[in-house]
């Protein structure tokens, strides 16, 4: 089944789910965070198809997630190391995961996020980096960018009325 694009999406969170891809490709970025780099690991580690495990770091290497590296010759063996762009990801995964330890029952939880030094348990929120206050739907919007068309910004503008409680 041929999925549908949002390359051409002018949304920053549609363009980002295009390059990020699917879920396998976030269960190989989180093993990244953690250490693996190699083929084998990332198949050992999630169980997956080595058609799909191929596809999956061939399009994070496509979107500049990955980068791929020669670490042996003979045979040729190659690492995947995360770039900046995909370390830049680490964020978007600690988000899924503090939703998911929110809304997973408290006995099937096998993992939770700790302070590496510390070993204390984490408990992230999202927060504005200017004000530090936490970010919820309630006290954030969406604003025009530099290529929102009028559409865009009639949009915008209805749906910020519809937050501050304002008749469009």
């Amino acid at each position: 089944m041929q999925r549908t694009s949002f390359a051409n999406f002018k949304c920053p969170a549609a363009r980002a789910l295009d390059s990020v891809g699917d879920w396998w490709s976030m269960m190989i970025l989180r093993d990244a965070f953690h250490g693996l780099t190699r083929f084998d690991e990332f198949q050992k580690s999630l169980g997956v198809a080595p058609n799909i495990l191929t596809r999956r770091l061939a399009h994070l290497i496509d979107e500049g997630l990955f980068e791929k590296r020669l670490y042996n010759e003979r045979p040729a063996r190659y690492e995947y190391v995360l770039t900046d762009k995909g370390r830049d990801f680490f964020p978007v995964l600690m988000a899924l995961f503090s939703w998911g330890r929110r809304h997973v029952p408290q006995e099937d939880l096998a993992f939770l996020l700790g302070n590496a030094a510390s070993g204390e348990e984490r408990q992230p929120v999202l927060v504005d980096a200017a004000s530090g206050e936490e970010l919820k739907p309630e006290n954030t919007c969406l604003l025009p960018g530099p290529a929102a068309d009028e559409g865009d910004r009639e949009r915008i503008a209805r749906m910020r009325a519809y937050y501050l409680g304002i008749d469009a």
